[in-house]
């Protein structure tokens, strides 16, 4: 049986034009080397970076050219610093969340939490470091180096100028012997909190102000996932934050693992995708053989869903390709870059066409698309343009950047609207079967009073019988995509957020898992077959088929009569 008609292409025109607009929306992808620039930015919270260290990694961060508009006066109480957190999975931090119109600056870190505060002093021109001696033991140390000696000591970090706790405190000691009652009763509240602060010199140059920092983790104790974050905190203190002041700054971070520049949840991801890439190559070459030994009961739709395993291994090889020269210098290299989000592109869009495309019965018991099954693609093959050129921008763009929670925010909503417009179509081929089969069931009262009402009383069966086995098949299906939507946006992301930051890369793995366990369903339950209920016609469908038959009928023919052929024995 072969399949008429042509492949729909609704939307094709949106597919080729999204293409486009990723490739040139996307420049290098995001490196562990990064390099951000913010100008006169309003937010009072940048989330600049998250890294996951094991021991004898490191992180160096550069900052240069930090300066806020209009400048900063001392009695206003405005503060600008960063804050270093640490937590052992990519669950929130509740220190950090809590109190979001309130700034982190203007708090003492508790005694239980791994966090250190850089607290800039723009009149004294230092940067004071502040952090609980209890949780001491589970930060790292922070040094500051000038720029000199900054590849000398990273190089060396057991050999750093920074002070220790006790030279911390005696420090405070001798400078508080210069300040005002007031001053010398704050350093005597933090001393008895057991508050370690330390200060460190920056460099001025004409109100923009420099420093570098880095730190090294020298224990087991000491790893975890990083994050770095700025702090704009501007207004009276107990006052509600503001967005009146402007800041600017450039900063430079390099984070690296013993063996990888790679996160620690991140470094099995290359032989990940490459394992994946064969399993799916290999379903795919499994499914070619099937179309070909079964080439009589194979339709158009059957070499579209033969494409989607193949594009999908490509997509995964590029990706892999990726990680690996990320994991290996730091940044990738923009050709391997983008040829995996061309390869990306096409699996996404080739995915949801050929889910809807099964959906809506197309090539197997009809040949054309309705205008309600032409709209949903013309939904929701946009929207998944969109989705992916939200998802290479996302994966090309710094994380401190304002575009990066924008396109991220675009990123969930469109997707979750492609998931369920996906699901209209077989929605309504279940609706559309329950009523064929109740107006089968009602059919069975016909009185059989001759022998061609007897053959359309039989007739009427086969249909009903049919038509329940589609609708059968149509729920397992429904059930099927429903549970892939659940699992891929849902429990994996939720698996993700709980388990601890060296098995992060859990998640891909269970994403591509689901992926290829539905690729394998869906393929058997549409594989070409005889008895496979979605390729049987029922009588109403052959009528419909032979009456096609003859509206398109040409003038030549008119007059003609169809002879059966005769084999003669």
């Amino acid at each position: 049986m072969a399949a008429r008609g042509a492949v729909p292409a609704p939307g094709w025109a949106a597919l080729g034009l999204g293409l486009g607009l990723a490739l040139l929306c996307a420049g290098p992808a995001a490196a562990r080397v990064h390099h951000l620039t913010l100008r006169d930015d309003v937010r009072q919270k940048v989330h600049l970076n998250t890294f996951g260290f094991f021991k004898d990694g490191f992180m160096k961060v550069n900052v240069s050219n930090l300066s806020l508009k209009p400048p900063m006066s001392a009695d206003k109480g405005s503060e600008v610093g960063f804050s270093l957190d640490r937590t052992r999975n990519d669950g929130f931090s509740t220190y950090l969340d809590e109190e979001l119109d309130y700034c982190i600056l203007r708090k003492k870190p508790e005694q239980d939490v791994s966090i250190v505060i850089l607290l800039l002093d723009f009149t004294n021109e230092v940067v004071k470091v502040r952090f609980s001696a209890e949780a001491s033991s589970l930060l790292p140390k922070i040094s500051f180096v000038s720029e000199e000696n900054a590849t000398a000591t990273i190089t060396k970090p057991t050999k750093t100028s920074e002070q220790n706790a006790v030279s911390g405190k005696s420090l405070e000691e001798t400078e508080q012997n210069t300040d005002s009652k007031d001053k010398k009763s704050e350093r005597s509240t933090t001393t008895s909190q057991s508050i370690i602060e330390q200060e460190h010199r920056v460099r001025n140059d004409g109100g923009t102000f420099s420093f570098q920092f880095f730190f090294n983790i020298s224990s087991d104790n000491q790893e975890g996932l990083y994050s770095l974050y700025f702090h704009k905190c501007v207004g009276e203190k107990g006052q509600p934050n503001n967005n009146q002041q402007l800041f600017s700054l450039d900063i430079e971070i390099t984070e690296k693992n013993p063996e990888s520049y790679l996160s620690a949840g991140e470094i099995p991801l290359p032989k990940l995708y490459i394992s994946m890439a064969l399993f799916f190559f290999l379903s795919g070459t499994v499914w070619i053989h099937v179309l070909r030994k079964r080439r009589n009961d194979v339709f158009k739709i059957h070499w579209l869903m033969a494409a989607l395993p193949f594009t999908k291994s490509l997509s995964l090889v590029f990706h892999a390709i990726d990680y690996h020269y990320i994991s290996s210098q730091g940044f990738p290299i923009e050709g391997w870059a983008v040829v995996y989000y061309i390869t990306h592109l096409l699996k996404g869009a080739l995915l949801f066409i050929t889910i809807a495309l099964i959906g809506t019965g197309w090539a197997f018991i009809k040949h054309i698309l309705s205008d309600k099954d032409k709209k949903i693609f013309m939904i929701v093959i946009p929207l998944q343009v969109l989705a992916n050129v939200a998802y290479i921008i996302i994966e090309s763009t710094e994380e401190g950047t304002t575009e990066y929670g924008l396109w991220k925010e675009i990123l969930f909503l469109v997707d979750l609207l492609c998931c369920g417009a996906i699901l209209f179509p077989v929605v309504w081929s279940i609706r559309h079967l329950q009523e064929a089969s109740a107006t089968d069931g009602k059919g069975s009262g016909v009185q059989k009073q001759s022998r061609n009402e007897f053959w359309k009383w039989g007739s009427v069966l086969t249909n009903a019988a049919i038509n329940l086995a589609k609708l059968k098949l149509f729920r397992h299906y429904y059930v099927m995509i429903v549970c892939y939507i659940y699992f891929t946006r849902i429990i994996a992301i939720l698996i993700k957020i709980a388990v601890p930051f060296q098995w992060k890369w859990l998640y891909q793995l269970l994403d591509e898992m689901a992926t290829l366990v539905f690729f394998v369903l869906t393929g058997y339950k549409f594989r070409p077959a005889s008895d496979n209920p979605y390729l049987q016609l029922s009588q109403d469908d052959e009528d419909d088929l032979e009456m096609e038959a003859v509206v398109t009928t040409s003038g030549v023919m008119e007059g003609m009569k169809k002879v059966k052929k005769v084999v003669s024995t």
